[in-house]
């Protein structure tokens, strides 16, 4: 009986859950999508093929069990397809939100492929996991026996939550070091609500306080303590502290008032969110209300920004991308959201540099073409000669990246290696580093990437943390 729950693709079209309509949307930070009823969670995820070989499944960096627990949820087994979900994936709540699905699960449903339509995995990961919490399923960390050994994690963002839940689980001592006032790394300053509401965040966080996790926060390891300092208190040490340089424009006038990054503006506004007080949120240079903006980037940042502006009641809001859309790699369903909220996307477009003084009044535009492929295969813009023209803005938002921090000098480590880019230099398979007993995953080590990536390496490192100290306890047991 239970697979005639399943197959449904051939009869049952896909249907996302409700999305709240623009004009409304626009005029707050809650997350868009409304939540799946339950007889519509389990319809769309008994559109599931079952398919032997699933691609949705190989092709998510965790590596999910994605088509048992749509088998379970279309069952109704919805306590079991929780678990099953959480047995890989530490955050699923928040993979199911901010995933770019379409790259990855969903862009690889084999039913998509045949011209049915994806199942639309992240929304019923969504609903699963929601009602987890609703239901009272998740429970805070509970180690069968308590270890003695202790582990540091430098940053508080999921790559370092992710590792903290797995060594919790196993009884260690965790302690994590971040230098904001609240754990969450991007999560918490760097993803809008309309995307990732924040209480979801801190949810997550308060089940791991619950388990034994110890936060040290508002704690900037080179100033507040060192690093020497805290792989003498710690048995291993996890580097997991993303990459928070922003990549500057380097053009005249980038230094006027008015020309921000991407991050300040994103974290001004979600403090704001959060009833923070932000000078500069309050004075206007972190706000986008009643001005011209102008986002520079086309990446998923530079989507939560022109999105952000929208909500802050900008007067307009372009994007300059110098290539065209289906070069950008920002994922092409938030374009489509930025697109009905009122944004303007300027394809085949660059920033040459800033006119106006103190204050910025205009972004100086090269118009743009796709010449020859560059080293990664995509085509590279060439400028079109005699074709510039000046962008009015009164707010220009910088959205090119992120690059890591010179740790080994803010940290007074110079023996810890890095790569040529800056990223710490770890084995790509137990995420150790040069230094004895020192670990390093996510963002720091793999360069900017998806949050879903940095809760694999954290994991996986958490594992090769454990496999270290159980060969230590063995050596010292001799």
């Amino acid at each position: 009986m239970a697979t005639q729950k399943m197959l449904k693709f051939v009869t049952v079209p896909k249907a996302m859950p409700e999305k709240r309509a623009p004009n409304l949307r626009s005029q707050d930070f809650d997350e868009i999508y409304r939540e799946y009823a339950a007889e519509k969670a389990a319809e769309q995820a008994g559109r599931c093929s079952q398919c032997g070989v699933p691609y949705c499944q190989s092709h998510c960096p965790l590596h999910n069990n994605i088509p048992d627990w749509l088998k379970l949820t279309a069952e109704g087994r919805l306590q079991e397809a929780y678990e099953l979900s959480q047995a890989t994936n530490t955050f699923p709540e928040i993979c199911g939100r901010i995933c770019p699905q379409d790259r990855l699960c969903e862009g690889n449903c084999v039913i998509e492929q045949s011209g049915h339509g994806t199942v639309t995995i992240g929304s019923v990961e969504k609903y699963l996991t929601d009602k987890a919490w609703e239901m009272g399923w998740v429970q805070p960390i509970h180690p069968h026996a308590e270890r003695s050994e202790s582990v540091a994690i430098i940053g508080a963002g999921p790559g370092g939550l992710a590792a903290a839940d797995v060594l919790r689980r196993a009884g260690v001592q965790v302690t994590v070091y971040d230098r904001y006032d609240r754990a969450g790394g991007l999560m918490t300053y760097g993803i809008p609500g309309f995307k990732l509401e924040k209480p979801v965040v801190m949810q997550r966080i308060e089940q791991l306080e619950a388990g034994g996790v110890q936060f040290v926060l508002n704690c900037t390891v080179g100033e507040d303590i060192t690093f020497d300092a805290i792989r003498g208190r710690h048995d291993a040490v996890l580097i997991a502290t993303g990459v928070y340089k922003s990549r500057d424009i380097e053009a005249p006038g980038v230094g006027a008032q008015g020309v921000v990054k991407a991050l300040d503006y994103l974290t001004a506004s979600n403090r704001k969110s959060f009833g923070d007080d932000v000078p500069e949120f309050d004075s206007g240079m972190l706000n986008a209300s009643g001005k011209r903006v102008v986002v520079i980037g086309g990446g998923d940042t530079a989507m939560d920004c022109v999105r952000t502006a929208i909500r802050q009641g900008a007067l307009s809001v372009k994007c300059l991308y110098r290539r065209d859309r289906a070069n950008m790699p920002g994922s092409q369903r938030e374009v489509a959201n930025a697109e009905e909220e009122g944004v303007e996307f300027v394809w085949l477009s660059a920033p040459k540099g800033f006119t106006g003084g103190p204050d910025v009044e205009g972004v100086m535009v090269q118009k743009m073409r796709l010449g020859a492929p560059d080293a990664t295969g995509r085509q590279s813009p060439e400028v079109i000669e005699g074709a510039d023209y000046v962008e009015p803005a009164d707010l220009v938002v910088q959205a090119l990246g992120f690059e890591p921090e010179d740790l080994p000098t803010m940290w007074n480590v110079p023996e810890l290696k890095v790569t040529r880019w800056g990223t710490i230099k770890a084995d790509f398979r137990t995420h150790e580093t040069n230094l004895a007993g020192v670990y390093a995953a996510g963002d720091i080590v793999r360069g900017a990437s998806l949050v879903v990536w940095a809760i694999r390496d954290g994991r996986e490192a958490a594992d090769a943390i454990l496999a270290y100290l159980k060969q230590a306890e063995a050596v010292a047991a001799e």
